[in-house]
């Protein structure tokens, strides 16, 4: 659920974003299919770049405006009143979902290399994702403690020989990496993260509030640069007796195709552990089965297929 394909007009794309949103969320998967159908709105979006036409922002920035996730008629209503006020909303913002679940997919495999561990976070948003330590979690009743005893538990079922841990590992230093990083103690950036919650989807308010209220306790450090050309620089402040590992999560499908070749080579050449934990063949060279439920793939260094995973944390399907 990411950059829209450039193949496919807007409509279809919206078409293509109501089918990933099935079973997630009934009401937003029904709107970008209204949305697909609606001249009105097709105008409005085809007068936006491409890269600010995507459903994800379009609805966060409705949501932004009017205090509520909106249905068709308001939609409808806000592009028709007010094109310009939606319009400065989704060319200022960015689609920067920063769910704390996904950490959950990640915890097996962070838990498993030497210790400590640098972390690096490529399009990092407030950092939410950069504090896999902190976070408790229940794997169907195999429980994990967290170093932060206020920090949400995050709930993750699982299938498969999953490499449950026993504890968190030991994290030495953390940073991330954003082109527009969001300010965990910025209360209208977090305002904007809530609105890119879809509506329907049980627990995740109140995760993102433990997850803010966490991070905000001690923020991590997130600096503003490009993933091509800043990465370097930041992991040469790594400590230098840590494992390196550079993670990502719903980040590459807004990044252009060769320019996602041009990440993989710069980051094969930092001697990291990479973990990417995207949408099916958005890392190429790496084959999976086509998904139809908007879950993602488990990826080790480009090229170990680990797990199948939920978009947004849920549960975990460990195949290596």
């Amino acid at each position: 659920m990411g950059g829209l394909d450039p193949q496919l007009s807007i409509a279809d794309n919206y078409r293509a974003w109501g089918r990933d949103a099935r079973g997630l969320s009934p009401a937003y998967e029904m709107l970008s299919y209204s949305v697909a159908e609606d001249d009105l709105i097709l105008r409005f979006l085809a007068a936006l770049p491409e890269p600010k036409q995507q459903p994800n922002l379009l609805f966060a920035a409705a949501s932004y405006l009017l205090g509520a996730a909106p249905g068709l008629a308001e939609l409808r209503t806000l592009v028709r009143q007010d094109p310009a006020g939606l319009s400065r909303v989704m060319l200022a913002r960015r689609t920067q979902t920063n769910e704390a679940a996904r950490c959950a997919t990640l915890l097996p495999v962070l838990a498993g290399l030497p210790e400590p561990l640098a972390l690096i976070e490529v399009g990092a948003s407030a950092g939410l994702t950069l504090l896999p330590d902190r976070y408790s979690y229940d794997y169907d009743g195999h429980r994990i403690t967290g170093t932060d005893p206020d920090a949400p538990v995050i709930r993750c079922a699982v299938s498969g020989p999953v490499p449950l841990p026993d504890r968190v590992p030991v994290i030495c230093w953390r940073a991330g990496l954003d082109l527009n990083p969001l300010d965990v103690t910025d209360d209208d950036d977090m305002r904007w993260l809530s609105c890119l919650l879809w509506p329907g989807e049980a627990g995740r308010a109140e995760r993102l509030a433990g997850a803010i209220a966490t991070a905000r306790r001690d923020p991590p450090v997130i600096h503003r640069g490009n993933l091509l050309t800043d990465l370097p620089g930041l992991a040469a402040q790594a400590p230098p007796e840590a494992t390196l590992v550079l993670y990502h999560s719903a980040v590459l499908a807004y990044v252009a195709p060769a320019a996602r070749e041009g990440f993989a080579a710069t980051v094969r050449g930092l001697g990291a552990v990479w973990l990417s934990n995207e949408a099916p063949g958005v890392v190429s060279g790496v084959t999976s089965e086509e998904r139809d439920d908007g879950g993602f793939v488990v990826v080790r260094d480009g090229q170990t297929l680990l797990a199948l995973a939920d978009g947004h944390g849920t549960w975990l399907q460990w195949l290596a």
